[in-house]
């Protein structure tokens, strides 16, 4: 019988350490080429989306085909698990805490092979709940860290975020933007983080602006940027406006563009040096979310949670 989880369930079950050993380990078969995915497929709809994002991954043996739509008005998510030796349906998930603890995880998994071994600094640009759960993933990730930022535009957003994530209000976008580690997770169309702000060593985590219309960036942090990584190219070319758009302008090249499951997989070797700028710009991709997915429904069937369908 296929089994039934909520939002609710997700959140009770699934920790960052739990996401960042899905996604690391996703990332590891990718890089042995033994996952399949497709890109996520749009549809406008009214004045909102339908998306699809469809992968297998034989060795779980397990596809996934999450769907969600998203309006002015809110926005839904779920996610479809299916056997691949019976093609029965194995679960079915509400998946928006799924994506963003994927996500998290994937920034910190990032984090752990392309930060500067001495970062202690976090600053995150955007006080939404996949800063939030960044916040978490990353403390994790990158042991070292001494201190935590934040910053966003309204104050009061800002001072409760700190206050829920135990982190300091930074008093401008360049604050948060000058620490060793920066994540930039907004919804802005314009650049909320600038080159000239980044210290020497940064990491920069860009997940938001998965629209070619949109930016977190400005070309200078592409310009300064060292090591360039995304989590899938054929994907990045058809919503990344942070690296589609400085490639057509010549600031930047889709052969200096790697895949993050190269690094995990030990084929290109990420940050060269300390004083190395790297980029990772996340838009995140289905074979995460199967992962993440598979992972919750072992722990949920370990606890007798959800409920059967």
């Amino acid at each position: 019988m296929p089994l039934h989880l909520t939002e609710a369930d997700v959140t009770a079950l699934l920790d960052p350490a739990g996401a960042f050993a899905s996604v690391e380990e996703s990332l590891l078969r990718l890089a042995g080429g033994k996952v399949v995915e497709l890109p996520r497929q749009r549809l406008a709809a009214g004045d909102g989306i339908v998306a699809a994002m469809i992968a297998a991954d034989p060795e779980l043996g397990l596809a996934s085909v999450k769907t969600y739509a998203w309006t002015p008005a809110g926005s839904g998510f779920v996610l479809v698990l299916y056997d691949l030796e019976s093609g029965d349906v194995r679960a079915v998930i509400e998946a928006d805490v799924l994506g963003r603890l994927r996500t998290a995880a994937a920034s910190a998994v990032a984090a752990s092979r392309l930060a500067r071994p001495d970062a202690k600094s976090l600053g995150v640009i955007g006080c939404g709940r996949q800063g939030a759960a960044h916040v978490a993933a990353l403390r994790r990730a990158v042991p070292g860290l001494e201190s935590v930022v934040a910053y966003c535009r309204n104050r009061d957003e800002l001072e409760r975020f700190c206050v829920e994530h135990d982190c300091a209000p930074a008093e401008s976008h360049g604050a948060a933007g000058g620490c060793d580690v920066v994540v930039t997770a907004t919804t802005s169309v314009d650049p909320v983080l600038r080159g000239d702000w980044l210290v020497p060593g940064a990491l920069v985590c860009a997940v938001g602006a998965n629209n070619l219309a949109a930016r977190e960036l400005d070309n200078a942090v592409l310009e300064q940027a060292s090591f360039v990584c995304t989590d899938s190219r054929e994907q990045a070319r058809l919503e990344a406006g942070d690296l589609v758009e400085p490639v057509e302008r010549g600031v930047l090249d889709w052969l200096e563009v790697h895949e993050l499951h190269e690094v995990v997989g030990g084929t290109v070797q990420g940050r060269a040096s300390d004083e190395d700028v790297v980029v990772f710009k996340s838009n995140g991709v289905p074979s995460w979310d199967l992962a993440v997915a598979a992972r919750v429904v072992e722990l949920a069937r370990a606890a007798s949670a959800g409920r059967e369908l």
